[in-house]
């Protein structure tokens, strides 16, 4: 069965910018549109973009456009978020899953805290 695994979090200060990465491990990935999303501490898991199956197509969520750019490399079965002048507001887990998500392929997800 597919997995998705997320990597890249880390700790940054206020301003700091991270490229998450997530790496498929069959043929799903290259298959199907894919997203990120995240769940910071007491709420719930948010969609934040997600990337058409071929990469042509994007959408970011209103609340961190400008800011995060998704990304894909089918040859390499990875997707990637970068982020940009990180905010308090994005210390969260982060995860990858497919667009709209399901809840067979939720994998590891990574820690990104924004702390100075």
């Amino acid at each position: 069965q597919e997995q998705f695994v997320a990597s890249g979090g880390g700790l940054v200060q206020p301003g700091g910018s991270l490229n998450l990465s997530c790496a498929g491990s069959g043929d799903i990935f290259k298959r199907f549109d894919m997203g990120w999303y995240r769940q910071a501490p007491g709420s719930e898991r948010d969609f934040l973009a997600a990337i058409s199956w071929h990469g042509v197509t994007s959408f970011i969520r209103e609340a961190v456009r400008g800011r995060f750019t998704i990304s894909r490399d089918n040859a390499k079965n990875t997707v990637y978020l970068q982020m940009n002048n990180l905010e308090s507001e994005d210390t969260a887990v982060y995860y990858c899953n497919l667009n709209p998500a399901s809840p067979n392929y939720w994998g590891q997800g990574t820690q990104v805290t924004v702390s100075s």
